[in-house]
């Protein structure tokens, strides 16, 4: 069983920086794939980042990539969102996800673990 925490949501202004952090607890974290989902209003869930359980490998949504860095830190099992000019339309919930395989994917159903989410606004 994994639980994963979100934090560093907030609002911030068009072309504005945040750090997403996902604290996890509980046993092999390494073994875990992680990734990074949002969800504005009205939509569905869509992909933004994944990295490998060895962190070695990177995953981005074409609308991210280039802007946001995905990162794990293994001695603290947590795992981050750096977002980089940030803009109106990332506007979402952005949810940490865990993967108990050493195999990434980008496809929400095949996550076992989720986060509370927590609220990222740009303004523009």
């Amino acid at each position: 069983q994994v639980q994963l925490v979100e934090s560093g949501g907030g609002l911030v202004q068009a072309g504005g920086s945040l750090r997403l952090s996902c604290a996890a607890s509980g046993r092999s974290f390494s073994r875990y794939a992680m990734g990074w989902f949002r969800q504005a209003p009205g939509k569905e869930r869509e992909f933004v980042a994944a990295i490998s359980w060895t962190g070695v490998s990177s995953y981005y949504a074409d609308s991210v990539k280039g802007r946001f860095t995905i990162s794990r830190d293994a001695a603290n099992s947590t795992v981050y969102l750096r977002m980089n000019s940030l803009k109106p339309e990332d506007t979402a919930v952005y949810y940490c996800a865990a993967k108990a395989s050493i195999i990434t994917t980008m496809t929400s159903r095949e996550y076992d673990y989720w986060g509370q989410g927590t609220q990222v606004t740009v303004s523009s």
